[in-house]
């Protein structure tokens, strides 16, 4: 298979990195993924997982992928996959604008941006996520765009993902 590549980016910003699809590694979720390109969504700054961003969707794969090329410690330029229950995320600690509730999912698409990352959420425990792709160039300007985001705010930011 060729290697297929995304742009990720913040778009307010005009800040963008291209990354590579772990076809070999992940190949339900890439598959999942690159078939529901272009996403975009407002962004979040991790409150636990540390020197992440992601964005919400509703669910877009078929079925959920399952857990594979897992990890609890991202590290940077790891793009992740998680889909949580609606319950999981529906506690006021994480002010989300959107309706979470029972009998819900949500896909989170996240960019880790630097080291010292740990999957670790107060509320439900350990939280592996999929790494479906690697940033391969423009990791250095993302991640002082989302330090920007962490100091600055996300308010009116958005995170797209799309197929180069």
């Amino acid at each position: 298979m060729t290697d297929r590549f995304i742009e990720v980016s913040l778009v307010k910003r005009e800040i963008h990195c291209t990354a590579k699809l772990l076809d070999d590694r992940a190949p339900l979720t890439c598959a999942a993924v690159w078939d529901a390109l272009p996403l975009t969504g407002d962004v979040y700054h991790a409150k636990y997982a540390r020197n992440e961003i992601y964005a919400l969707f509703p669910p877009f794969a078929e079925t959920e992928p399952p857990l594979e090329n897992p990890t609890v410690t991202p590290i940077p330029g790891d793009l992740c996959y998680f889909a949580f229950a609606g319950t999981e995320l529906g506690t006021k600690s994480y002010g989300y604008d959107r309706e979470v509730r029972a009998g819900t999912t949500v896909v989170d698409l996240a960019l880790f941006y630097e080291r010292n990352n740990l999957l670790l959420n107060g509320d439900v425990g350990w939280v592996p996520g999929i790494v479906w792709g690697q940033v391969v160039e423009g990791l250095e300007e993302m991640a002082q765009g989302c330090n920007d985001l962490w100091r600055s705010g996300a308010l009116g930011e958005s995170l797209s993902f799309r197929r180069v």
